[in-house]
């Protein structure tokens, strides 16, 4: 797809700030730093519209990112954050989970891990969680430019084997530098928004 028109039109923290039309949604979940931004400005090749951090914890509201006026990318606030509150991360929680089981206008979720390493025991709780709402995520490995080949394959095993995924080949490595992935991505959310 060619983005031509990308603009964040809300940080949201509550239901009544939701857009109220019924563009289709694309949420991003993953860990505080797994690469949800620059994964979202890969896409639609712009440096800056997401924006990135290197300090963690950094995205505390659901930012909602139109593109092409055709659908959103949501962004939520990163999972497993440890310098965030307790009060803090359950507020997030909370905000999360009402929008993933009530909001009608998402179309797919997106998962991302870091690739990296072996997924956190967070990712493993979302990905249960989600299965088991019937909110099957499409699992990113993100960061995939930072291993060897040989280790990418090792990578979606061990990504496959955490989650108790039917194949390796259910996940989708993801390079923001080299752009490994991005046309699959693609090929996804062109898939829900026929």
């Amino acid at each position: 797809m060619k983005v031509n028109k990308a603009e964040i039109i809300i940080s949201a923290v509550a239901e009544a700030q939701y857009p109220g039309d019924n563009l289709p949604e694309i949420v991003l979940l993953g860990r505080s730093n797994v690469g949800k931004s620059s994964f979202v400005n890969t896409l639609i090749e712009r440096r800056n519209l997401a924006r990135t951090s290197s300090q963690p914890g950094k995205t505390q509201t659901m930012n909602f990112y139109q593109i092409n006026d055709l659908f959103r990318f949501v962004d939520m606030p990163g999972y497993g954050y440890a310098k965030a509150s307790k009060t803090e991360r359950e507020k997030w929680g909370k905000m999360i989970e009402k929008y993933l089981r009530q909001r009608e206008n998402a179309a797919m979720i997106f998962q991302l891990i870091d690739s990296r390493h072996e997924p956190s025991e967070d990712d493993v709780l979302m990905y249960e969680w989600l299965t088991y709402y019937n909110l099957n995520p499409v699992i990113i490995g993100t960061k995939a430019d930072k291993i060897s080949r040989t280790n990418q394959k090792k990578s979606t095993n061990q990504i496959a084997k955490a989650l108790s995924l039917k194949s390796p080949r259910e996940v989708i490595l993801f390079s923001a530098e080299t752009k490994l992935g991005k046309d699959e991505v693609w090929q996804r959310i062109e898939s829900v928004l026929k």
